[in-house]
C-alpha cells in the first residue's frame, strides 16, 4: 500500500513539473499558445519529451537548456537577459524616461517662462493673471524663518 502511495506521489510531483514547464514554453506551430494549451502534434510531442526528461532524473534547468538549444530561445517566453535582448528590457525603461523628461521640461518651461514675461513687459504687452501670479511668486522674498535679530531683541525687551 505504501509503495503505491509513494508511485502515486512521484507521478503528480512529475506531472506537477511537466504542467508547469509546458506553460513556460511556446507552442513553436501556434506561437501564441503554450504548449500546455495547445493541440498541435509538436506540443504533445514537447509534452511527452518534457515528462521523459523528467523521469529520466532532469532537472527544470536542463530540459530548458535542451529545450533551447534545440529550437532556439524563441521557444520560452522568458527570455534571458544578454547583449541581444538588452534593447529588448530595457525599452520600456527608455521610453518612460524620456517621457518623464519631456514632462519635467514642459512643467519647467511653463513655470519659468520668467524672460519671456520680463520682455512682454518692457515691449507693453499687458500680462495674463496667471504670467501676473508667476511673477510675483518668483519675485516676492520667502518669509523670514527662525530667529532674526529683531525677534531675538523683541523677546528679550518683553522679559
Amino acid at each position: 500500500m505504501e509503495k503505491k502511495d509513494d508511485e502515486l506521489k512521484k507521478t503528480q510531483v512529475v506531472e506537477a513539473r511537466a504542467r508547469n514547464i509546458s506553460h513556460n514554453v511556446c507552442c513553436t506551430e501556434c506561437g501564441s499558445q503554450s504548449i500546455e494549451d495547445s493541440q498541435a502534434d509538436i506540443a504533445i510531442h514537447l509534452r511527452k519529451l518534457i515528462r521523459d526528461e523528467i523521469q529520466a532524473g532532469k532537472t527544470d534547468k536542463e530540459i530548458y537548456k535542451k529545450l533551447e538549444e534545440d529550437f532556439g530561445e524563441t521557444v520560452l517566453y522568458a527570455p534571458k537577459f544578454d547583449m541581444q535582448t538588452a534593447a529588448l528590457w530595457l525599452s520600456p525603461l527608455l521610453v518612460a524616461g524620456v517621457a518623464a523628461g519631456v514632462w519635467a521640461y514642459q512643467k519647467h518651461r511653463r513655470k519659468t517662462n520668467v524672460h519671456i514675461m520680463a520682455l512682454n513687459l518692457v515691449r507693453g504687452v499687458p500680462l495674463t493673471p496667471k504670467e501676473k501670479e508667476t511673477m510675483l511668486d518668483i519675485l516676492t522674498p520667502p518669509p523670514p524663518q527662525g530667529i532674526t535679530p529683531s525677534s531675538w531683541w523683541r523677546r528679550w525687551r518683553s522679559q
